[in-house]
């Protein structure tokens, strides 16, 4: 090969390189600067004196006598980041004047409206934010009925979602707000502009919503990846034939 051509290829490879870091430079210019997180009720069971996420909705989901269920409303990005209810799971403390009847069960109810920071835009949380009760129901009640007991009006959405209790908030449904950078202290606080798309959660439906609204990085880096590696390929065939 003559001495004259290799210059050529690294001269390829040069661009070649080049090409990886703008590609990467892109995705990395590309990337959201905020977590997305969502708007929601979760649901809570109590697991001894702690408060374990529910694996199944409300709706189906059937506390014996005895049981404590909570509900808290905030953003967070997932179950495993979703808020507790602020007061311990304690059936004795919710239910001490309720008397077990023959034929019905008695469940604990904890309702928790959050925080200012977590409401939606123009809405304040009820107030007292926590709200408990004991109501007595036939045996074989969901824990949807139990909270009906408690906090109506409930509403929900066409995927059975539990949207609002005791009227809050007025409007929305799993929302997709942003959530910046964790504050000093560990904390992240949402932004007070909800992106498009809904989103739900197994403790009150039963999947989680992605409310992406474009390409996911993995696709973006996979069509680069196809792109650069035709483009060596044409590198190396070049060479080949020269």
């Amino acid at each position: 090969m003559s001495p004259l051509r290799r210059p050529t290829g690294g001269r390829a490879s040069g661009r070649l390189a080049a090409g990886l870091g703008a590609v990467f430079l892109a995705l990395a210019v590309a990337a959201p600067a905020e977590a997305a997180g969502y708007r929601y009720w979760s649901f809570w069971e109590n697991q001894g004196r702690e408060w374990g996420y529910a694996t199944q909705g409300p709706a189906t989901a059937r506390p014996a006598d005895g049981d404590v269920i909570g509900f808290r409303f905030a953003v967070s990005k997932d179950s495993s980041d979703a808020s507790r209810p602020t007061t311990a799971p304690d059936f004795a403390a919710v239910c001490k004047d309720v008397e077990k009847k023959d034929g019905t069960k008695r469940v604990a109810v904890v309702v928790d409206f959050g925080g200012p920071t977590d409401a939606p835009p123009g809405e304040n949380p009820p107030q007292p934010v926590l709200r408990t009760g004991c109501p007595e129901l036939r045996e074989d009640a969901t824990a949807a009925e139990a909270l009906a007991a408690v906090a109506k009006p409930l509403r929900y959405d066409g995927n059975a979602l539990l949207c609002g209790i005791a009227g809050y908030p007025a409007k929305g449904c799993g929302e997709q707000v942003a959530l910046p950078e964790e504050q000093p202290g560990g904390t992240a606080k949402p932004s007070a502009s909800a992106a498009s798309g809904t989103g739900t959660d197994a403790g009150t439906a039963s999947g989680a919503g992605s409310g992406s609204g474009g390409p996911s990085a993995g696709l973006v880096v996979g069509g680069a990846a196809v792109v650069l590696l035709g483009t060596a390929g044409v590198v190396r065939a070049r060479r080949r034939r020269g």
